[in-house]
């Protein structure tokens, strides 16, 4: 079985994350793939303090295992989330769409491990700078915000700009992502979209639907003229942002079109007006099976594929 200074640290079984999918990493899925081995994350979101304390709450009624709180930096309450952070004693924070610095002091006095998602050098730079305890290097074929370099460019880079443990994100959905991953530089991964097809992830049936069905082309980056550029599905949402963003439109009236479309697809599973947040690799997932399952299946795939890797090598 693969293990790595990760599991050390965070006392788990497996290297293995699950993102923390706004909408969709809850207190019930985080503690499914904590208790198949991983490290379930809540994605805090929107979400406002009280909120996320419930899903808190509900993770620590279903598994004993570790389980971390993903805390997005542009909501307007990321201040509030980060406060409820050390309240509950999680054991582990991620972050994203932002720089964590001004909450560090407070969430390592508690004890907390903190891993930024990063998508450059300079910010995984700064996060080892500011005492970070690892980072998850995102490539840009992720689902929802998204960088400009892909996972293959950016992990190695991030290695060698830190000493800090590196975790791999974007574009893995088995065995062989993870053994590149390793081979890249990193000690763990992060899976997203994987797991929207696991039976504890509670988002509607229609999304999982897109998901089993959807191609290899099956996703478009929609924002890059706000700044803030997203993955997903390519459905009627995405496109009508796309032309709605050519045609001149302003940050405000993008912004405007664009709210409440995440929890149309997650909760409705609105087909015309939902926005189905994908990374490129929703080809790969072929069936709805459980996290333990998918945990096990990916991790015990990527064994096979580090042993013969320099089989063709003469």
């Amino acid at each position: 079985m693969i293990k790595t200074v990760i599991c050390d640290m965070l006392g788990i079984e497996y290297p293995l994350f699950q993102g923390g999918m706004a909408w969709v990493a809850d207190g019930k899925l985080a503690a499914a793939v904590s208790n198949g081995g991983g490290l379930g994350i809540i994605g805090a979101g929107n979400m406002d303090g009280d909120m996320v304390r419930k899903q808190i709450q509900i993770a620590r009624e279903l598994t004993d295992k570790p389980f971390g709180l993903n805390i997005m930096l542009m909501s307007p309450f990321a201040q509030d989330v980060a406060k409820v952070a050390v309240e509950e004693k999680v054991k582990v924070v991620t972050t994203g769409a932002g720089n964590p610095s001004k909450y560090m002091d407070d969430w390592k006095a508690a004890g907390i491990k903190v891993i930024p998602v990063v998508a450059s050098v300079a910010m995984a730079k700064l996060m080892t700078r500011v005492g970070a305890d690892a980072v998850i290097a995102e490539g840009g074929e992720s689902g929802g915000h998204v960088g400009e370099l892909t996972t293959m460019v950016l992990v190695p880079q991030i290695c060698d700009a830190t000493d800090l443990p590196v975790i791999a994100a974007g574009g893995i959905a088995d065995g062989r992502g993870v053994a590149a991953a390793f081979i890249l530089g990193a000690v763990g991964v992060q899976l997203g979209t994987r797991f929207l097809s696991a039976t504890e992830c509670s988002i509607h049936q229609n999304y999982k639907d897109k998901i089993l069905k959807a191609t290899d082309l099956c996703t478009m980056v929609t924002g890059k003229k706000t700044g803030h550029p997203v993955r997903a599905l390519r459905t009627n949402f995405p496109k009508e942002y796309s032309k709605l963003e050519y045609s001149g439109a302003s940050d405000d009236e993008l912004n405007a079109f664009g709210t409440g479309a995440l929890r149309k697809a997650v909760v409705d599973g609105n087909l015309q007006e939902g926005s189905f947040l994908s990374g490129q690799i929703a080809a790969m997932v072929k069936k709805e099976q459980p996290a333990a399952e998918i945990i096990r299946e990916v991790m015990e795939g990527a064994e096979p594929v580090l042993k013969g890797a320099l089989k063709w090598v003469k």
